[in-house]
């Protein structure tokens, strides 16, 4: 399979441009490493991949193999079919950003995903209209806790080489962030150092992976 490789490096951002049934692969080098990920409507920026509504679509916390994550405007816009890791990932935790490393202590800019999304976008001509927190965070390990009310912020548990593919249902922007977060034991087990991940970029449209239908509750799905 013949492919397009991008190496995203260790603290900053990269993006790129897909074709409704294209794909991207997002692999974890070493293993450690947290990748934050955005998308847009490549015709309309106000339209934005949504965790919120994702959630919602799915029914599920975090994604599996054949979930599509949706828009704003509740559109399908990625939808994951395959998946080599664990399957361990998070779409609740915001994005940080440089107020996320001031309120941890830091004194001095500390490079983070918020700008790294726009350093993506803009490395290809274009400027989101506003900032998103709300990313799909790629092999981070947060898990619910028994009281199903706390959260346990723990490091990856991917191992070096593992990736998820991602199929484009439109034609889309997306943006990466090999994450800075180098304070919070995120960054797998070690040093907590950041480091490169990968993107491949593939024509193959895993068409035995279909967009399923909207979660609806089971007193409707008979009508």
């Amino acid at each position: 399979m013949s492919y397009a490789s991008i190496t995203i490096p260790a603290r900053h951002g990269k993006a790129v441009r897909l074709r409704a049934n294209q794909c991207v692969q997002v692999i974890n080098t070493h293993g450690t490493q947290v990748v934050d990920c955005w998308a847009w409507n490549a015709y309309d920026l106000n339209e934005y991949m949504c965790m919120e509504a994702s959630r919602v679509y799915n029914q599920h916390l975090n994604p599996v193999v054949g979930d599509s994550f949706v828009t704003s405007d509740r559109h399908p816009i990625l939808t994951l079919v395959e998946d080599t890791s664990p399957g361990v990932h998070d779409t609740f935790m915001a994005a940080c950003d440089r107020r996320r490393y001031e309120l941890l202590g830091c004194t001095h800019y500390h490079r983070n995903c918020a700008d790294n999304m726009f350093e993506g976008m803009l490395e290809l001509g274009v400027n989101p209209p506003r900032r998103n927190l709300a990313s799909f965070n790629i092999f981070m390990n947060i898990r619910v806790q028994p009281d199903n009310i706390h959260l346990d912020t723990l490091p990856t548990v991917t191992r070096p080489g593992d990736f998820i593919t991602l199929r484009a249902e439109m034609d889309c922007f997306v943006a990466f962030s090999a994450c800075p977060q180098d304070i919070v034991s995120i960054q797998g087990e070690g040093d907590n150092t950041p480091k490169d991940a990968e993107l491949r970029i593939l024509d193959e449209p895993f068409a035995h992976i279909p967009v399923r239908d909207p979660w609806v509750p089971a007193h409707l799905q008979s009508r």
